[in-house]
């Protein structure tokens, strides 16, 4: 059992419930446990059934039954990482949020999470649509790095999720540069990313990370989770999964905790995951709103050739026929678009 110093009365109490298996606990037994009295023990299942947990009080105590469980993302449901969590239920974009927190100086590894998003943010003023049963959160970093070198937090970030879905799911997933994730050629998640520094140096840097779960998907171009899976998954599952994924390539690739600049091993495994990796295409920047991966009309075009994968600096790689050879672009403003359209 977790020290109950280190978690909040409602983590605690949850932790103990859910060990329970759905038999029941007394007040008496709770409050020993706990280190708390039974009226707080009180306050805290009351506090629990607010939120909108099945916590059922008997003769014999209290009970959660695990069939009535639902998929909740409170700060509490992450033990002793809850004070790292911040929730809402219904929010403008996390993105916007962690930007708020960022300027208070809130620590690196915060999570913030939503049920709902009225205006959840994609590349290029994209809107990112937020239905329920999806997964949108993003994540606060501080990295000691310059700000030429963002991208490996996000190359570290894309790797994390293409191995949860993939795991996940059952299925390989794959990255599509800049930041998608597909699965049998549908989208399935997507990565943004917004910086702010003083100088040269990153000050703060957040992750937004969106992946279809039990979303519904009104777009034959994307999937989710629960479609190949053919039955609903936990987010709080996924969310947890991705943020170890994070921890497990960070130590794979800074093993003293630093970021090193240009990491040639972060861009090999990147194209390992690449399902592009010699496709015909075009970098362009797009005008409208369109799939990143198709050209529409008056779309500026800045080459034509053969997608190479990512240098160590996250950049595309595009050969081309011409005298121009090989080109490199920054994620920056611009799209890759495929001239194969069955990809």
């Amino acid at each position: 059992m977790k020290n109950s110093k280190t978690l909040s009365s409602k983590a605690h109490l949850l932790l103990m419930l859910r060990k329970k298996q759905g038999g029941p606990l007394s007040g008496t037994v709770l409050a020993k446990e706990m280190g708390i009295s039974r009226i707080a023990v009180w306050k805290a299942v009351q506090a629990l059934m607010e939120d909108g947990y099945a916590v059922e009080a008997g003769k014999t105590g209290y009970l959660l039954e695990p069939q009535k469980e639902k998929d909740f993302l409170y700060p509490w449901e992450f033990g002793e990482k809850e004070k790292l969590f911040f929730h809402y239920k219904n929010t403008s974009s996390t993105m916007d949020r962690a930007r708020e927190l960022a300027l208070k100086d809130i620590p690196a590894g915060t999570v913030i999470t939503a049920e709902k998003q009225s205006a959840g943010r994609g590349r290029h003023g994209r809107s990112w649509i937020s239905r329920a049963g999806g997964l949108f959160f993003t994540m606060l970093e501080r990295p000691k790095l310059s700000i030429a070198d963002y991208t490996q937090i996000s190359l570290v970030v894309q790797i994390a999720v293409v191995r949860t879905v993939s795991k996940i799911c059952g299925k390989k997933a794959y990255l599509r540069w800049p930041n998608d994730i597909y699965i049998d050629r549908r989208k399935i998640a997507g990565v943004t990313t917004e910086v702010a520094g003083e100088g040269d140096l990153i000050n703060w840097l957040s992750c937004g990370v969106g992946v279809n779960i039990n979303n519904t998907i009104p777009s034959g171009k994307a999937t989710s989770c629960s479609d190949i899976l053919g039955a609903n998954i936990s987010r709080r599952l996924v969310l947890g999964t991705i943020l170890d994924e994070i921890e497990k390539v960070k130590k794979d690739y800074s093993p003293e905790g630093i970021y090193f600049q240009g990491s040639r091993a972060l861009a090999k495994e990147w194209n390992s995951n690449c399902d592009l990796l010699g496709a015909k295409a075009a970098v362009f920047e797009p005008i409208n709103r369109q799939d990143d991966y198709a050209l529409a009309k008056n779309n500026r075009i800045y080459a034509r050739g053969t997608f190479m994968g990512i240098d160590p600096a996250g950049r595309c790689i595009l050969k081309t026929d011409t005298e121009k050879g090989t080109l490199y672009f920054n994620q920056g403003s611009v799209s890759l678009a495929l001239l194969n359209t069955n990809a």
